[in-house]
């Protein structure tokens, strides 16, 4: 018999009487060593063990090779070393079996999936959980809806799946109910959640590969791309109910002025961002991870002035003062019926600001910047200049521009010629 050493895993330390793992053998033979573990294998059958450790104790073991990886499994629940030994040759005859069949059959890999099914830990639902939590969308305020729509849509049916069970077939089938239920673009939103949950499990697990391929999603990217902007009935609809409505409305009239994303302004803070005229929304909160720099407008400015300040201030779009402004659901349907406008989102008002600027003769590298947008290429790399006067001039003329259309039209002939002539100035 070899007596392995933790230093020695795959190599012999020295050579004793090989023994019979006899009851009698566990009881009076078996001495711990001085320090970490101690193996006995049994003379009889081949990759039959027992462990020892420097504290006493003992523990039947079995070791085999399987892809050409040992793999050594401990014997739970017996003390009897022949119970121990024929546990042991189950185990050995189901990898032989496995080998003779041209298959993988992996005892230890399979007790570690039923302990995991038992517990519930690797189950869809259980690592999606952990995936908000610990995931790319942890700290983002979009993080709870997608939490809500895996919940609604896709635990009832998957959920309690291990995840190493579920196929691409069933994917696809649930992705096929939800569309024809919800429509195709919930479907994608819901397949782009479980690619994102896969895709972080497969980097944590040895041998989960994702289900997912290209091809699975129920419309194309050109297709789903929105393009609705607001005209400017519209845009005098929205901006007069949101001048009644704070602080849902100030944001609104906020998001118009900025071209910013909802999240983004909705967290906004007075302390860190806020510097005079200055809006730097930090790079942890912003999409490209990168500071952007916003020049406020007067208008602007003047909606961040006018909110009053709660709890200790530092929150500019706040109920409580405690947290930034949400329930944006049930307050845009609100705003809806109030305005009288329909079929659009919070974030077609960036589009609609963007567009709004190549109307006021902004130069469109320019308005880029102003959304935030990355210039490719070697410039990128190489422009480091902030280009905070050249936004601030256009951000003051989509404010100019923003106030002509929401003008009573008697007034509006006095205020288009002062836009003109600043535009043929500019």
């Amino acid at each position: 018999m070899y007596v392995l050493t933790p230093a020695l895993t795959r190599s012999f330390a020295y050579p004793i009487a090989m023994p019979n793992l006899t009851t009698e053998f566990l009881l009076n033979d078996a001495k711990p060593p001085a320090k970490g573990r101690t193996f006995y294998w049994d003379d009889k059958l081949k990759g039959f063990g027992l462990m020892v450790t420097a504290s006493g104790h003992k523990t039947f073991v079995v070791q085999y090779r399987v892809r050409g990886q040992s793999r050594r499994m401990h014997l739970r629940d017996v003390t009897a070393a022949k119970d121990a030994r024929d546990l042991a040759k189950s185990i050995l005859g189901d990898v032989a079996k496995g080998r003779q069949l041209r298959q993988v059959i992996d005892p230890l890999r399979e007790r570690q999936r039923n302990d995991k099914i038992e517990s519930g830990k690797g189950s869809f639902e259980a690592i999606a959980r952990e995936f908000s939590k610990r995931g790319e969308f942890a700290k983002q305020r979009s993080n709870t809806r997608r939490l809500n729509e895996l919940e609604r849509l896709v635990f009832p049916k998957l959920g309690k799946r291990q995840i190493n069970d579920i196929k691409r077939s069933d994917i696809t089938a649930l992705l096929d109910d939800i569309e024809d239920e919800n429509g195709p673009g919930m479907a994608d939103y819901v397949l782009a959640i479980i690619r994102r949950v896969m895709g972080w499990y497969e980097t944590r697990d040895n041998d989960f590969v994702s289900p997912i391929r290209r091809g699975m999603a129920k419309t194309s990217v050109k297709r789903r791309k929105r393009k609705r902007i607001l005209n400017d009935d519209e845009l005098r609809a929205v901006w007069r109910a949101a001048e009644a409505d704070i602080p849902y409305g100030a944001l609104i009239r906020f998001l118009l002025l900025t071209a910013a994303r909802r999240g983004e302004a909705a967290g906004m803070r007075r302390k860190s961002e806020l510097a005079g005229d200055v809006w730097t929304v930090a790079a942890d909160r912003y999409k490209t991870g990168v500071d952007h720099v916003v020049p406020l407008s007067p208008a602007a400015k003047a909606i961040v002035d006018e909110l009053p300040k709660l709890g200790n201030g530092d929150l500019v779009f706040t109920v409580s003062g405690r947290v930034p402004l949400g329930n944006f659901t049930r307050r845009k349907a609100r705003f809806d019926k109030a305005c009288g406008v329909t079929g659009w989102v919070l974030h077609d008002l960036r589009r609609t600001a963007r567009s709004l600027m190549s109307r006021a003769k902004v130069d469109g590298d320019i308005a880029e910047r102003c959304l935030g947008h990355i210039v490719g290429g070697v410039r990128e790399t190489y422009d480091r200049y902030e280009y905070l006067d050249e936004k601030r001039e256009a951000f003051e003329k989509l404010s100019a521009l923003i106030q002509i259309i929401i003008t009573p039209k008697a007034d509006n002939v006095a205020s288009l010629d002062k836009q003109r002539a600043k535009v043929a100035k500019s």
